[in-house]
């Protein structure tokens, strides 16, 4: 397996940001475990297919994000030493498109099981996620010169937001 920089230690004290990992995590778990809560979408069976290919449509962009990343990947919001910066690919569309695409799949998620649960997660997880990026940013900005113009030509997640 390859060395993303989690130790013991980061889980105690949070030193390259394992706490929002730890966060992320939960909510996924939570996002794919829990039923639907209170109602079901079962009058509303277009509203799950559409869920079904909204949720494929995530896994492909996390997919492609992964390999593009390469070997600057990790899942944590601090760089790995000596990572080459993407710019390019889906990384010239966004800053953050792996995040991108877990609320895409979360979106999904709330569109296949229906009910006020899992909107409700996936506006935690949209909070979650926009501060693991402004933390992972701040790390980025300090290794990478070009970072702050990077910043000001690509949006974080997609324009406007």
């Amino acid at each position: 397996m390859r060395d993303w920089g989690l130790s013991w230690g980061g889980w105690l004290d949070n030193r390259r940001g394992e706490w929002w990992l730890l966060g992320q995590l939960v909510l996924i778990a939570l996002d794919i475990a829990l039923p639907a809560w209170p109602l079901q979408w079962s009058s509303l069976q277009g509203l799950m297919v559409v869920g079904v290919v909204v949720l494929i449509a995530g896994l492909v962009l996390a997919a492609v994000a992964f390999v593009q990343l390469g070997s600057s990947l990790t899942p944590l919001p601090e760089p790995m030493p000596n990572a080459e910066l993407k710019a390019q690919g889906l990384y010239g569309f966004c800053r953050h498109p792996l995040y991108l695409a877990v609320l895409v799949c979360a979106l999904g998620m709330a569109l296949i099981k229906g009910g006020v649960l899992h909107p409700l997660l996936l506006l935690g997880l949209v909070g979650l996620l926009r501060g693991k990026a402004k933390r992972e940013e701040q790390a980025l900005l300090r290794y990478y010169p070009d970072y702050s113009a990077y910043q000001q030509r690509v949006p974080a997640f997609f324009p406007g937001f």
